[in-house]
């Protein structure tokens, strides 16, 4: 899967850039180049969706349709999920929020995320396995690339890309978030390649940070989610 943000909707940690794109062989791409670029590698399967000049989302079905994990794509209501992964409870969890039998994963995190979104309180999510990797990196304009394909973002960020990290989500507005600890302040870690060379950065939640002022405010409105992308007029995770 691909999503592409583009510069102005979102705008990165400074420190995912790394200096070393500007010298490396390998030029970070602009989005249209990495869209395009994308689809013509699985020209006989691969789609997108655009949203005007603000973002993308494109997926490839899987090859193999015995693979343990699921790939999906949905939209509903001008909410849009690209689903990565299993989730084994599912029959239990239609039952909690009173959907059909039809409704697959993807279906389901899609409502999943309007309840939590916009009624609340929940808990955080807790116990992701962390199967599904997830990558994320800047292009040549500035715009946020986010990729499960390692390939894919080498090739379209240079050196300027890491894993995206586990249990938190990028806000439009907020940034980069943790669940567990969403009032913390998330710090950056430089992270260095194979050639020791810098390459943007690993994030973590501070938890020393935490601004007890809004301690109270948040406990009363928490938020949850899987491991996934999900894009609408307000949030992406």
């Amino acid at each position: 899967m691909l999503a592409i943000f583009n510069k102005g909707l979102v705008n990165p940690p400074e420190e995912l850039h790394s200096p070393a794109s500007l010298k490396s062989s390998r030029k970070p791409k602009l989005p249209v180049e990495i869209l395009n670029g994308f689809l013509s590698s699985n020209p006989t399967n691969a789609f997108s969706i655009g949203f005007e000049a603000a973002a993308s989302l494109a997926y490839v079905p899987p090859q193999n349709p015995c693979t343990t994990y699921r790939r999906l794509f949905c939209g509903v209501d001008e909410i849009y999920c690209i689903f990565l992964g299993s989730l084994n409870n599912l029959c239990i969890l239609l039952r909690q929020y009173g959907l059909s039998k039809g409704t697959n994963e993807a279906m389901f995190i899609i409502e999943a995320y309007r309840t939590l979104r916009d009624r609340g309180p929940y808990p955080a999510h807790q116990g992701a396995d962390e199967g599904i990797k997830l990558f994320w990196g800047v292009a040549a304009d500035g715009s946020v690339i986010v990729s499960d394909n390692l390939k894919v973002i080498k090739e379209s960020c240079a050196k300027s890309f890491a894993p995206f990290p586990a249990g938190c989500m990028f806000h439009s507005e907020k940034g980069l978030m943790s669940f567990e600890h969403p009032r913390s302040k998330m710090k950056a870690m430089p992270r260095t390649d194979s050639e020791g060379v810098m390459c943007g950065a690993n994030f973590k939640a501070d938890v020393q940070s935490k601004n007890k002022q809004h301690a109270t405010s948040w406990q009363r409105s928490q938020l949850g989610a899987a491991r996934l992308e999900i894009l609408d007029d307000r949030y992406f995770h």
